[in-house]
């Protein structure tokens, strides 16, 4: 796949390749294979870590140079940093629900992706400067396009590592009360101090099931994510 975003003469050099690069990177290497993408055939987000640190760590060595990086040397790991943005990562857990259909005895509204934008909207609403909280209605139903059998767990391990440890466990925590139940969970849960965000989250998922709803894109959904973490809604 990394062969996709390898420089040709006069392109970018992998060092300063921008988010989008990764993300059409990853689609011409799937075109090059002549099939349609499928959630299963993307990369982890773990495998992209250790592969863009390879490649980075392969090209700062000059052949036959037996000088190894000292272990404190972390300029690689924030040059990764700077390419593999969790933005675009989240997008790609994203775009994958608009093929989920949900159960339209409970999501009469339709698809996966339709109902995480509905539920986005109204926690946007509810609480729009709590980034870890809108994150958690954005991202709860990711694991619904990795595999059907037991897609909670999915979304656990396909958001670990890039969200915080409050949005990780709101995401984990969301059926806690039922498919439609608005009582407290019960048995009581770990981290009371989360219970009102949970309380608000399964709130905000119930309310997002409407059919015909207006909703915004997946990237509108992350520019607004974006401009909360520089703050430029300051300057509005």
């Amino acid at each position: 796949m990394f062969d996709q975003i390898a420089p040709e003469p006069g392109e970018t050099h992998l060092r300063d390749a921008s988010e989008a690069d990764y993300y059409a990177a990853k689609r011409r290497a799937a075109a090059v294979l002549g099939h349609k993408v499928r959630p299963g055939d993307l990369p982890s987000d773990s495998e992209v870590r250790e592969q863009v640190l390879e490649l980075i760590q392969a090209e700062e060595t000059e052949p036959g140079d037996d000088e190894q990086p000292q272990p404190d040397d972390d300029e690689p790991i924030e040059r990764m940093a700077d390419h593999v943005d969790r933005f675009i990562l989240y997008k790609l857990r994203l775009a994958p629900l608009e093929a989920v259909k949900l159960n339209p005895m409970t999501h009469p509204e339709g698809d996966a992706l339709y109902h995480s934008l509905q539920v986005f909207d109204r926690a946007r609403d509810l609480r729009p400067y709590d980034e870890e909280f809108l994150l958690a209605a954005l991202l709860h139903e990711v694991g619904r396009a990795i595999t059907p059998t037991d897609s909670l767990a999915a979304s656990i391990d396909a958001l670990r590592g890039s969200v915080t440890e409050r949005t990780l466990w709101l995401v984990a925590h969301h059926r806690t009360m039922g498919e439609n139940s608005t009582k407290p969970p019960t048995p009581p849960i770990e981290s009371p101090e989360w219970l009102d965000d949970l309380l608000a989250l399964r709130e905000v998922d119930l309310a997002g099931r409407v059919a015909g709803a207006v909703v915004g894109t997946i990237d509108e959904a992350l520019d607004y994510l974006k401009s909360l973490e520089t703050e430029e809604y300051l300057d509005v």
